[in-house]
């Protein structure tokens, strides 16, 4: 019989003699069948299935049924449907900015743009606004709510896909990709939080419809605790990172923030998964190198520096996949056709799914990620990072004892 992993949280024995349910992700082997596990072990419903990124199921379970998946050698891990939030702060006011992180980030100047790229980008996030005219978002699927449109009712996600994708028409902020096809995965409620079994749904929906859709980029500005086994989540049997290893596999790059604890990411995914591409945040106040711009919003945060809110690596593992963006007071698309200003390694992000976007190609023409493996795209990116426009204090080469930060995004190169 296979070891199977149980992540659970401890249950008290005293009181009644059903214990109270609680929700859980259940991984099976590759080969096992959902409904046969479910009808052995006598459980409820599942809530949730998964069947391309990995087999598996979300469902309320007590600790007997517990006991019983433990026991059954089609199962691989039992573990809680933790909690994920997204990783930003507050929201500003509603009204119009200039986007200097878009100008930071290579994307665009005061009087020219990126065409759109040639690639499907996935958002998973609190869903995007579908009605938003400066939006080419369309539905994917909602993990919340399964069977309804991806709509979201919270503004993280759309000011997410703004940053990204939002179009050069004259109206409103333009994303470092204009115009490019966002897909709506929402996966986080209208606090922008959301389950374990949520995220695993809209990786799934990624990996399924990745060739169909010509999806190679997905932007996760979203976080929970854990680690990166160095196995694809073999080790500590960690679904998440099976999933994501999965649609790695099928050709998706995928982007996610830091997180904005200031700390190390190490404990933080999917930021310490080695398969992603990790943003961490900068503070950028005129679109230009220099350290010369104005205070920001945030008035604690200067000008070409570090974000002090934004995680970090420290080890050489986490350092081989982080990269630099603008984050704080980013001014991007908003519910209803207004704008919205976050800060956050959840900016950060998608100024570099956009980047990552552009490099597959654009307006018809093929990039330089074009035919490139998702390992590959990172290193391309990385390296053309490096290679880019000025830095920040914290960059490589005025880097901060003990916290690495990565290189700038440069859009400009694609």
């Amino acid at each position: 019989m296979r070891r199977v992993a149980l992540l659970a949280a401890a249950f008290t024995l005293a009181g009644a003699a059903v214990a109270e349910a609680d929700p859980y992700v259940v991984t099976l082997e590759p080969d096992a069948n959902v409904d046969a596990v479910v009808r052995d072990a006598r459980l409820p419903a599942p809530k949730l299935r998964f069947e391309s990124a990995l087999n598996g199921f979300s469902v309320d379970l007590n600790r007997t049924q517990v006991d019983r998946l433990v026991g059954d050698p089609a199962v691989v891990a039992v573990e809680p449907d933790a909690e994920i939030q997204a990783h930003g702060m507050e929201a500003l006011a509603q009204g119009e900015s200039v986007a200097a992180g878009i100008r930071r980030a290579g994307a665009a100047t005061l009087t020219l743009a990126h065409q759109s790229a040639g690639v499907g980008v996935a958002v998973l996030d609190t869903g995007v606004d579908l009605a938003n005219p400066d939006l080419d978002a369309v539905t994917g699927t909602n993990c919340v709510k399964p069977g309804t449109p991806a709509q979201d009712d919270n503004g993280h996600g759309t000011n997410v896909a703004g940053i990204i994708a939002a179009r050069n028409d004259g109206k409103g902020v333009v994303g470092v990709a204009p115009g490019t096809r966002v897909y709506a995965v929402k996966v986080l409620n209208n606090r922008a939080t959301g389950t374990l079994s949520q995220f695993l749904c809209g990786i799934d929906w990624v990996k399924a419809n990745a060739a169909a859709l010509n999806l190679r980029v997905a932007n996760m500005s979203i976080g929970g605790m854990g680690a990166d086994d160095g196995s694809c989540g073999a080790v500590n049997k960690d679904a998440e990172h099976k999933a994501i290893c999965a649609a790695t596999a099928a050709g998706v790059t995928f982007v996610v923030s830091a997180g904005n604890n200031g700390t190390d990411f190490k404990s933080t995914v999917p930021a310490a998964y080695r398969e992603v591409l990790t943003a961490t945040a900068i503070t950028d106040t005129d679109g230009l190198p220099g350290a010369i711009g104005p205070a920001s919003c945030t008035r604690k945060e200067l000008d070409d520096r570090v974000g002090t809110y934004s995680s970090y690596a420290v080890s050489a593992a986490s350092a081989a996949h982080v990269i630099a963006a603008p984050g704080t007071c980013v001014v991007s698309t908003g519910l209803g056709g207004k704008t919205s200003t976050y800060t956050g390694t959840s900016q950060a992000a998608p100024h570099v799914a956009g980047a990552v976007a552009l490099c597959f190609g654009s307006g018809g023409l093929p990039g330089p990620c074009d035919g490139l493996a998702p390992a590959d795209v990172i290193a391309r990116v990385r390296a053309d990072a490096l290679a880019g426009a000025a830095g920040f204090l914290g960059d490589p080469l005025r880097p901060l004892t003990g916290k690495v930060f990565g290189p700038l995004v440069s859009a400009s190169l694609y």
